[in-house]
């Protein structure tokens, strides 16, 4: 299983997450789907990580969602 997908689960389930996130459950599906959180989560726009962290409890931290998470991009 997935960083993302453990934190998801911990957190409550998807509309647990989406509901916490104050985004869709089809948002939280996305990034399940992609196996990471947004760009806007990498850029600093938002916090999601932050708040999925917290709401999921030991033994995730935020730093570590987003480098678990992060985008992994294909060699050109």
């Amino acid at each position: 299983m997935s960083a993302l997908k453990e934190v998801v689960a911990k957190a409550g389930g998807v509309s647990a997450a989406a509901g916490i996130c104050g985004v869709s459950p089809r948002a939280v599906y996305k990034w399940l789907a992609a196996d990471a959180l947004p760009r806007t989560e990498y850029t600093g726009e938002t916090s999601y990580a932050a708040v999925l962290a917290k709401a999921a409890g030991e033994p995730f931290s935020a730093e570590e969602i987003l480098a678990r998470g992060a985008r992994r991009k294909a060699a050109a």
